[in-house]
């Protein structure tokens, strides 16, 4: 069994206690996130750091927002 931390910019996410230690190039889904690890390194006898990157958050109601801002009114 392993403390797995998964971080992102070294800011921890999420850390987990996993018997299989993830791979780079995995894909990953964490907090409902979707992301990729870039690397992985042994701290302690137990303990990995996963480094993960994951995708931009596309904010769909910003553009809609906009749109309503620039309709004339009568």
């Amino acid at each position: 069994m392993y403390a797995v931390h998964f971080m992102e910019k070294n800011i921890i996410v999420l850390t987990q206690v996993l018997r299989d230690i993830p791979v780079v190039e995995d894909n990953l889904k964490i907090k409902g996130r979707k992301g990729k690890v870039i690397s992985v390194q042994e701290t302690e006898e137990n303990g990995i750091h996963v480094q993960v990157e994951f995708e931009q958050i596309v904010d769909k109601n910003k553009a809609a927002t906009k749109e309503l801002g620039k309709k004339k009114r009568k």
